[in-house]
């Protein structure tokens, strides 16, 4: 035996099943998987960092955070928690004053290293608005991410959507007409869960690799509720970062907790 640990075994499974080396996708096999956790905590109530920050990150107006990136929309803190503002279509300036542009929210860490995870967090959503830049959709509502190498390359775990389904997806690069931002989804699992607007609930996701794939799990106040392994990952084999996003919807969230798995 090579003194490796279960889950160095597992990770190095998997890159033997994708025909690539443990070195070749920067697996360290003589150390551990496990990470530092992370659990974000929001200070003074205001703006957190925005999308305008993102965009002009050397400026002097900018409000970056330690944690997160805000790609699209604006994060706010209330009372400790995280807000993303009553959501709307308008652009970002260096403080969010005149709009939010909150209707296409995006959230991710900086943090880039989490592997075998479990990311759970208390969320608040409230009924799905439209703007003139955002009309309905049926996956309006709030995901998470996992495994976030980019904003072509993510898993996305969909915990309230507007038509209630509940949906695990997998986004790779894509040149295609139908891509979305350069990547195309597939959809790897769904089913139907649609928890109640406007009252606090308890969501867990998991991504954890297997000598099959990447296992994912969607958990709901305890039950799971979606959970598959996607036996063709590629790339998102490897370790990334978590984030939400959340479309036409105004959420709130707390002790958001990545922890490894």
């Amino acid at each position: 035996m090579t003194g490796l640990t279960r889950r160095q075994l597992v990770w190095g499974g998997v890159a033997g099943a994708l025909g690539v080396s443990a070195a070749g996708v920067g697996w360290e096999l003589s150390g551990s998987d496990a990470f530092p956790e992370f659990r974000p905590r929001f200070g003074a109530d205001g703006l957190v960092t925005n999308e305008w920050a993102f965009r002009n990150p050397h400026s002097s107006k900018a409000h970056e955070s330690p944690d997160w990136v805000t790609t699209s929309g604006s994060l706010f803190a209330r009372g400790g928690i995280g807000w993303t503002g009553q959501p709307d279509g308008g652009e970002t300036g260096p403080d969010s004053g005149a709009a939010d542009d909150s209707a296409v929210f995006r959230l991710v860490s900086r943090r880039r290293d989490f592997g075998p995870v479990v990311v759970s967090f208390n969320v608040r959503l409230q009924p799905p608005i439209t703007t003139a830049r955002t009309p309905e959709k049926d996956w309006d509502g709030g995901h998470v991410w996992l495994r976030y190498h980019s904003a072509q390359e993510l898993y996305a775990l969909s915990f309230r959507r507007r038509d209630g389904a509940v949906v695990i997806k997998r986004k790779i690069p894509s040149h295609k007409a139908t891509a979305v931002e350069g990547g195309d989804y597939t959809t790897v699992a769904e089913g139907s869960h649609a928890i109640s607007y406007g009252d606090w609930h308890r969501v867990e996701a998991h991504a954890v690799n297997t000598f099959s794939g990447v296992l994912l799990r969607l958990v709901i106040n305890g039950k799971q509720v979606l959970h598959t392994v996607d036996r063709t990952p590629g790339p998102l084999a490897t370790p990334g970062g978590v984030g939400l996003r959340v479309d036409n919807s105004e959420l709130w969230f707390g002790d958001f907790l990545a922890r490894s798995a």
